[in-house]
């Protein structure tokens, strides 16, 4: 049984029928005369509106307001939602304002009001779609009681070395903790919730919801993101979950702790591009209470702001798998993908998972008469291999037969597979059936009874356990065309670590590649993910890409007409345009954003990237 509110419910009044939202900027109505008594700011849900507007408070709906209450308010004879911003406000003078028409529900405290108004500096967004976050999905009337622990703190681990780990970290006030991929970090919670109800977050909602249960198992009250918003908006609960848990409503956590921080899927993928990491820093920071970053492979942005505590030398080593590097520059011709390793793997009798970032039959294919390879003839890009056989141009769309251009042969070579070809070629190496499983599959189809899996990188986020994961071609992921490439895969490496357990549990990960001395190779098979950071935060200050550098990507058909209202500014690069897209860097942050919120975002499509992840 839920337990009882600590309030009475919130009066909601009539019902209200939401109403379209006009797509331009309009002022509130307003009507001649003094204020009769309190008014208060809001902040419209509105797309198209970035400005505040000032209600007043009728006495039936008083006591329900405070700073972050969701109300309806009359904006242009319609009625939209929008928060309470700032409460016993003095309204301009000379005027009678409209009254506020109803009280939706609870919303998010006042901290996350000005953290709002932080973010939307910081990513270049609006405030409202940050409140619309942390504002909870349905109606919530009123809270549960403040929340107390229901037993002593697990005593088993306090000898711990990652909790006493934890607990330096902790004191620390902003740190990174390295663990590696096998280690448990449940005793980093348990360290954190001892000093009173804390923030989680991490990128996997399913592995967030476990450790939450053990937490509640233990007797800390948790409340899960985003089921438990009520519970976490009452005070006294751990609260945890994904990405979004970054703007979960608590008012004051005793401690903040970020979970893999050096996952991609912490940062929000829309514009406003923000990092659910950065965020819970600067809540950390406002609220003077301690922030863990935990990461096997910490992020250079974690390290550039934080200070790093690592487990001991031998903890470590044990944490991360075997790790086979089949150095490919010696294969014999015509060997391709097929090591002889690979085969004593698929033939090994354990589950192996198969990695080949290469969707479909073919990325890239020769003509067998002529060599000719195989393009578009309307835009000369190369041209892929479709699962019907037809040549496809993934920059035009063209489609057409099987022909080469220049001799009209119908026979085509293969030279660089994709998944679905791939999985036909190790079915004949088995000699059993192989899945394919990539983002497009539905995960079931994965197969709990098919022991050999192909798929790309979205295998691994989909399937729980392996004795073998298999990097075919690894060099792909260390070459890719992006400044980041060397984290990206280095996660990768950790995602298949934790697939295969630690060295002591015999699984094993086996990486075919051509550059077999790279720093990520190297950092995984000795255990020091340093190598990574070393290597990587050289290069980024040579090339002037963050954490040294500030970036932000501008693109879309309005782009021109953004840059050219954005002109030039003291410390701020433009370069571009290339690809229809414009980088805008500086030294910081600070210099960054405030060049970027001196410009009104110009009618038409326009996507304003602060800190992009693929460049």
């Amino acid at each position: 049984m839920p337990p009882a509110p600590r309030q009475s419910a919130f009066d909601f009044g009539a019902p209200d029928i939401p109403e379209s939202v006009p797509a331009v900027e309009e002022e509130a109505p307003e009507i001649a005369g003094p204020p009769a008594g309190r008014v208060v700011r809001v902040r419209p849900d509105v797309p198209a509106i970035d400005k505040l507007f000032d209600y007043e408070v009728p006495d039936r709906i008083d006591a329900d307001i405070r700073i972050g209450t969701a109300v309806r308010v009359a904006l242009h004879g319609r009625r939209v939602g929008g928060w309470i911003v700032a409460d016993d406000v003095e309204p301009p003078p000379g005027v009678r304002l409209q009254p506020l028409a109803k009280v939706s529900g609870w919303g998010p405290p006042a901290e996350l009001i000005d953290l709002a108004d932080w973010a939307a500096w910081r990513w270049a967004g609006r405030p409202a779609s940050f409140l619309r976050t942390a504002t909870a999905g349905t109606v919530v009337r009123a809270l549960p009681r403040v929340a107390s622990r229901t037993g002593p703190p697990p005593s088993a681990i306090a000898t711990d070395e990652v909790h006493s780990l934890a607990s330096d970290a902790l004191d620390a006030g902003l740190a990174t903790l390295r663990l590696p991929p096998a280690a448990d970090p449940y005793p980093v919670l348990v360290a954190a919730a001892q000093r009173g109800p804390i923030l989680v977050v991490g990128p996997v909602a399913s592995t967030v919801r476990r450790l939450g249960l053990r937490l509640r198992r233990a007797g800390f009250p948790v409340a899960l993101m985003p089921d438990d918003w009520a519970a976490a908006r009452s005070g006294g609960y751990t609260v945890m979950g994904s990405r979004a848990a970054a703007w979960a409503p608590v008012a004051a956590p005793a401690a903040i702790v970020v979970l893999d921080e050096h996952d991609e899927s912490l940062q929000q993928e829309q514009a406003p591009t923000w990092n659910a990491r950065d965020v819970l820093i600067e809540r950390a920071r406002r609220g003077g209470v301690p922030c863990v970053l935990v990461s096997p492979t910490p992020s250079l942005e974690a390290l550039a702001v934080s200070r790093l505590f690592v487990p001991s030398r031998s903890a470590e080593r044990a944490g991360w798998p075997r790790i086979e590097i089949i150095d490919r520059r010696d294969a014999p011709p015509g060997e391709g993908l097929y090591s002889v390793q690979l085969v004593d793997a698929l033939r090994s009798g354990g589950r192996v998972i198969c990695i080949l970032n290469r969707k479909g039959r073919s990325r890239l294919s020769s003509c067998a008469a002529c060599g000719e390879v195989a393009t578009c003839e309307r835009c000369t890009a190369a041209v892929v291999q479709a699962d019907d056989g037809t040549l496809v141009c993934l920059r035009c769309d063209a489609v057409r037969p099987t022909i080469c251009v220049n001799c009209g042969a119908t026979k085509m070579k293969n030279l660089r597979a994709g998944v679905s070809r791939v999985r036909e070629e190790l079915e004949a190496l088995a000699r059993e059936p192989v899945t394919e499983l990539t983002a497009d599959t539905v995960r079931a189809a994965g197969g709990t009874g098919t022991r050999i899996v192909i798929g790309t990188e979205a295998a691994l986020h989909q399937i729980d356990s392996a004795d073998v994961v298999v990097f075919l071609d690894f060099d792909q992921e260390l070459l890719a065309p992006r400044y980041r490439a060397s984290e990206e895969a280095m996660a990768i490496m950790v995602r298949a670590a934790r697939l295969v357990g630690d060295r002591a549990g015999g699984g094993r990960i086996l990486v075919q590649t051509r550059l077999p001395q790279h720093e990520v190779l190297q950092g995984a098979l000795l255990a020091e993910p340093t190598r990574v950071a070393t290597a990587e935060a050289g290069r980024r200050s040579a090339l002037g890409y963050p954490p040294t550098t500030a970036m932000a990507v501008v693109s879309g058909a309005s782009a021109p007409a953004w840059i050219a209202a954005f002109g030039k500014h003291d410390g701020v690069e433009v370069l571009g345009p290339s690809e229809d897209r414009w980088l805008i860097r500086a030294a910081d942050h600070e210099t960054l954003c405030d060049a970027l919120s001196t410009v009104s975002r110009p009618p038409g499509r326009m996507r304003l990237e602060v800190d992009p992840l693929r460049l």
